[in-house]
């Protein structure tokens, strides 16, 4: 430490220079003093963490062990469990995210009320997300729709809705939000993929292929993007440019889905060989895809193979074969399928989630929405 002495000091009489050492002695005796007692401190709670830590140690070896014996009598079996904890925390994870992107959400959406009675507005949204937390979606979504009626312009009230309605396979509620945030922001491609899958969706061809061709050039290569302009190319009946997106697909994502709508394709265009060889790679990646293997035993029925086929559907779980054959055969068409019931919420419902999330997730940092 260095003390510094003003000039006038050494005109001073010894007794007050006296005291003023006795002064700094005193103040640096306070800051040692407190320098222990928080070191005490620190000390209690590390002994406390180290306490925490061990006794978590001892619950762990005690619930390893008592799995142990589970499953050496046979009551439990240990993958099962595995994967149901994996699920679980998974779920609080994604449960954790969604919290924040509800809480993220609001605070955009109150940064942007309306000038006329912005006080009902301000209550209805906090009253719309507290009944999120209640899980009361429905009446969550009334209201910030009432909100949504006083003011066109909050971008972050109409894309907070548009995804919802995006998420619960509603296109046509979700076009006429999705579609006030893209006029409000037309340069962002995460609006324009959603806005392009839903109007596709909702039987809009020609501007779900614009959109997502534009999302495509702009954002780049993205599976939801790829895999929607594969499906507007086949019902255009222009096959090898719908063989292309879904390669560029299968590229992007290389999943057990991707690989399942290729194979679904090659299906469709006879291409026997080849849907057989996705559909192992499909199963190899996830072994309890049921769909994989109904459409499995189609195409091994096909290719003239009825052991092979039959014992794919019994490997698929299902006490019926009967009806297993005839859940492919009417799902195993990539067109039909879009033609009958659209893009997102067509016969394979893991392949829809799949796509609706890989859009939700697409482009994060072009999210930003105006207000």
């Amino acid at each position: 430490m260095l003390v510094v002495e003003p000039s006038a000091a050494r005109f001073e009489i010894a007794d007050q220079a006296i005291s003023t050492d006795e002064h700094l002695l005193e103040r640096i005796s306070i800051v040692e003093n407190r320098i222990t007692r928080l070191t005490e401190r620190l000390e209690r709670s590390l002994d406390l963490l180290l306490r925490q830590a061990q006794n978590s140690y001892f619950d762990r070896s005690l619930v390893k062990t008592l799995i142990g014996i589970l499953t050496e009598d046979g009551l439990i079996e240990t993958s099962r469990l595995e994967q149901l904890w994996n699920d679980r925390c998974q779920t609080d994870a994604n449960e954790q995210q969604e919290l924040s992107r509800r809480q993220e959400f609001r605070t955009q959406i109150l940064a942007a009320p309306p000038s006329i009675d912005s006080r009902t507005f301000i209550n209805l949204v906090g009253e719309a997300f507290v009944a999120f937390e209640d899980h009361q979606a429905e009446i969550a979504i009334d209201k910030l729709q009432r909100a949504a009626k006083m003011t066109e312009s909050n971008s972050a009230l109409n894309l907070f809705i548009g995804e919802h309605f995006f998420r619960s396979g509603k296109p046509e509620l979700a076009m006429s939000y999705l579609a006030k945030v893209h006029q409000a922001s037309p340069d962002d491609v995460r609006v324009a993929l959603l806005l392009g899958l839903t109007c596709a969706d909702a039987g809009d061809s020609a501007k779900a292929k614009k959109l997502l061709i534009n999302v495509i050039e702009r954002g780049g290569s993205c599976f939801a993007g790829h895999y929607g302009l594969g499906w507007l190319h086949m019902l255009e009946n222009k096959s090898r440019k719908a063989l292309t997106h879904f390669k560029r697909a299968l590229e992007v994502c290389p999943s057990p889905e991707a690989h399942f709508a290729l194979a679904s394709l090659y299906h469709d265009l006879e291409r026997f060989e080849l849907a057989l060889r996705h559909l192992k790679k499909a199963i190899g990646l996830d072994g309890s895809y049921q769909e994989a293997f109904s459409l499995l035993a189609l195409v091994y029925q096909r290719m003239g193979q009825p052991e092979l086929a039959e014992d794919a559907i019994r490997q698929a779980g299902s006490p019926s074969s009967s009806r297993d054959k005839s859940r492919a055969r009417s799902t195993s068409s990539v067109k039909t399928r879009a033609l009958k019931k659209g893009l997102m919420t067509g016969g394979n419902k893991r392949l829809a989630t799949a796509l609706k999330e890989d859009a939700l997730r697409a482009f994060p940092r072009a999210g930003a929405v105006s207000r």
